[in-house]
């Protein structure tokens, strides 16, 4: 039970701080929204401060186990094709997954006032997703499948655009599926270009 009650507050706090960043986040409307009092949620959390460090911890390791990190690289594409799958499977659980979809809101508010969540911002929108591909070309470079290049330049020339599409999703919403075909387009029109054509 008491693990329950733990995992309800900080999902209820990732609303909320996504919503209304932290210092507009109120312990007792945190805890009113879940039936709880003050005291109940005092058992499980010392302060604010230490819900928003757990919620901070657990998005990192939610975002390295999902979307990848060193230590969760997704295997090498052995085709263009493979890669465009790929991307459009991580593409697809970021603009879908609600945990994520709140964490990226949440990274955008408040990267300006904490200091890690703005090393997070970094690694989450750009750093991040260029390694996955570095590693990911680099691989497909190695296998014959796409020309040698410098990896690196070419996560950062791949990563870019579609991490814009991302963002424009959050900003409408309505427009995902037209955005999700664009960065499918988009990973097409890429590999059209670079790969190798050997089978």
């Amino acid at each position: 039970m008491a693990k329950g009650t733990k995992e309800r507050i900080l999902a209820a706090a990732l609303v909320m701080f996504s919503e209304n960043g932290y210092t507009g986040t109120n312990i007792r409307e945190l805890t009113s929204s879940l039936g709880l009092v003050k005291s109940s949620m005092y058992k499980h959390f010392r302060s604010k401060e230490e819900i928003w460090n757990t919620l901070f911890d657990e998005l990192v390791v939610y975002y390295d186990e999902h979307f990848g990190s060193p230590e969760h690289l997704p295997p090498i594409p052995e085709s263009g094709e493979e890669l465009v799958a790929l991307t459009r499977k991580m593409v697809e659980f970021t603009v879908t997954d609600e945990k994520i979809i709140r964490a990226r809101k949440l990274i955008t508010i408040e990267q300006f006032r904490d200091e890690r969540m703005r090393e997070f911002a970094s690694k989450y929108f750009l750093s991040g997703p260029a390694d996955i591909f570095t590693h990911i070309f680099a691989g497909m470079m190695e296998k014959g499948v796409i020309w040698k290049e410098d990896p690196a330049m070419l996560a950062f020339a791949y990563t870019a655009p579609i991490s814009s599409l991302i963002h424009q999703c959050d900003r409408t919403p309505q427009e995902k599926e037209e955005l999700l075909a664009k960065a499918e387009a988009f990973s097409r029109h890429f590999i059209k270009n670079y790969e190798t054509k050997q089978k």
